[in-house]
């Protein structure tokens, strides 16, 4: 795939809905951009991988498929004919819950990071994302993880560490400042040695934070801290 929304110089579907190797559930995507040539590009790249079900070059259109496909995943741009893809979001988020947005943009603006995942995305790639890669965040974003591209992610921990994204919760309040770097990492999708070495913790430390923030926010594992971090904006 390249980094604009121009063609990547392929076209088609390389498949539909045949299960991959080990039998596991082929996900139900819905892509969201106004530019035909690269939503091919986007079929051809991620192949028999995902089961497109439906695809939309403007809002209105957006919201009517992904209403009626339901998919697991919508790949959303954010400049959209029609109000752009907040628009979307503000739309789909609230009467579909259990359906969950990717931005997909050419664009690493800040505003338009913070805008979309404020809107309810849970997770921000830049279109210069590989096709393997791009599977790989579909698959994160449907089991409930937050997945951004490490420059964007920086944005959203910015905004939020300068109170530019709200949150309203007191679960948040009891955390102690390592604990809610730890549980950022955590729900952006880090292994617990990877936490270790950014944070320069042990494993045990870590696991310990982990532990502590879980009972504190009453979850029973990391899949629901990365829920609870994306809908509360601060992964």
């Amino acid at each position: 795939m390249t980094g604009s929304t121009g063609s990547t110089g392929s076209t088609g579907l390389a498949g539909g809905t045949s299960l991959p190797a080990g039998g596991a559930r082929v996900l139900r995507v819905v892509l969201v951009d106004d530019h035909r040539l690269f939503r091919a590009g986007v079929r051809a790249e991620l192949g028999d991988r995902v089961e497109v079900v439906g695809e939309a070059g403007d809002v209105d259109e957006a919201v009517t498929v992904i209403r009626s496909a339901h998919p697991d995943v919508v790949l959303l741009d954010v400049h959209l004919p029609g109000g752009g893809g907040r628009a979307v979001l503000d739309s789909c988020v609230p009467e579909l819950p259990d359906v969950r947005f990717l931005a997909l943009s050419v664009s690493d603006a800040a505003d338009d990071v913070i805008g979309v995942v404020r809107g309810g995305a849970r997770g921000y790639v830049t279109k210069a994302i590989s096709g393997d890669d791009l599977v790989d965040a579909i698959r994160r974003v449907a089991d409930g993880d937050a997945v951004f591209s490490p420059r964007l992610a920086g944005f959203v921990l910015d905004a939020f560490s300068s109170g530019t994204v709200e949150v309203d919760d007191e679960g948040l309040d009891s955390l102690s400042p390592r604990e809610r770097e730890v549980m950022r990492l955590i729900a952006r999708g880090y292994t617990y040695r990877e936490v270790a070495r950014d944070l320069v913790l042990s494993v045990k430390t870590v696991e310990t934070h982990v532990s502590a923030v879980l009972r504190k926010l009453q979850l029973s594992n990391r899949h629901e801290l990365a829920r609870w971090a994306a809908a509360h904006r601060i992964v």
